[in-house]
């Protein structure tokens, strides 16, 4: 499957019976891009799906397709993590106990510092995703 044919398939806004496969597939990519054979498109997509979804337990999952490459870091935005919202993520991750969910707050915290989610809200950033992805 590859971008178009998901956003075919799920839309921007899936529905939550669709959240497994969207998981699954953005699993599987991540595994790819490990390989450096990912389609850095459609795991952009996924954390997309996800967060528009905003359910905490996919922040960890999309942390690690981030970290799954450079071209993955660069691609993935550090909002894509915080489809519940940026202060529900963090005491997410504080809570979480996981090294994963403490690297992750840890490099979400440096970059909420370095004013990378200056007016950012869920709603003005699924807007932007919006335009991005359904344009016109």
């Amino acid at each position: 499957m590859n971008r178009d044919e998901s956003l075919r398939r799920y839309g921007l806004h899936p529905s939550p019976a669709d959240l497994d496969a969207i998981r699954a597939l953005l699993t599987e990519e991540t595994e790819r891009e490990y390989d450096d054979e990912g389609d850095r498109d459609l795991m952009r997509l996924c954390c997309s799906q996800l967060f528009h979804a905003g359910e905490l337990r996919d922040v960890l999952l999309i942390w690690e397709a981030k970290g799954s490459s450079f071209d993955a870091h660069c691609t993935i935005d550090a909002q894509l993590l915080c489809g519940a919202g940026l202060a529900e993520t963090k005491a997410y991750l504080a809570a979480e106990g996981s090294d994963a969910a403490a690297d992750a707050l840890e490099w979400l915290t440096g970059c909420d510092e370095a004013g990378d989610f200056t007016r950012f809200t869920v709603e003005r950033y699924a807007r932007s995703e919006a335009s991005h992805y359904l344009p016109g």
